[in-house]
């Protein structure tokens, strides 16, 4: 079993960016060693708390951010999901509250299903999620469902 670099999506509701922000600062060191996609606000939240709390140059860890969520940033990781860019999806998402962009919400998580992205929705799933030993390994493959008969089938 080896360690090898994942790509990690970082995606919270707003009242849920705070819970995000703690397990990061809590699980640091482990992210430090993935990259790390993260949408609009959350992802500079996420910045801020690897330089400031833990002193690190932004040299020294790898983080894509994409544009906030309800302005594209759902689907910007959508696409990344679908072209297998994404290893795994931690999206703390807030169920007491409708959000604006519920459609595209909906569509992100139905992708990471769709290509059987490992996903973590809450804060103990995540941390499941990132001790599994799996996901330290660099030779597990999720299982991919084939589509081939969906894209080939006739239309009349």
């Amino acid at each position: 079993m080896g360690k090898s670099k994942k790509s990690v999506a970082l995606v919270a509701h707003d009242n849920m960016k705070r819970d995000l922000v703690e397990w990061v600062d809590w699980n640091w060191e482990l992210l430090l060693s993935h990259h790390l996609v993260c949408t609009g606000t959350t992802g500079k939240m996420v910045a801020t708390t690897l330089m400031e709390r833990h002193h690190q140059s932004s040299d020294n860890f790898d983080i894509t951010l994409l544009k906030s969520g309800p302005l594209g940033g759902d689907q910007q990781l959508g696409s990344m999901i679908a072209e297998g860019k994404i290893s795994a999806l931690i999206f703390f998402w807030d169920p007491m509250q409708a959000q604006p962009h519920d459609v595209d919400v909906k569509a992100l998580l139905r992708l990471a299903t769709l290509y059987n992205v490992p996903t973590a929705i809450n804060r103990s799933s995540a941390d499941m999620l990132i001790s599994s030993p799996l996901f330290a390994d660099d030779e597990y493959v999720p299982s991919a469902k084939d589509y081939k008969a969906y894209i080939e089938r006739v239309l009349h």
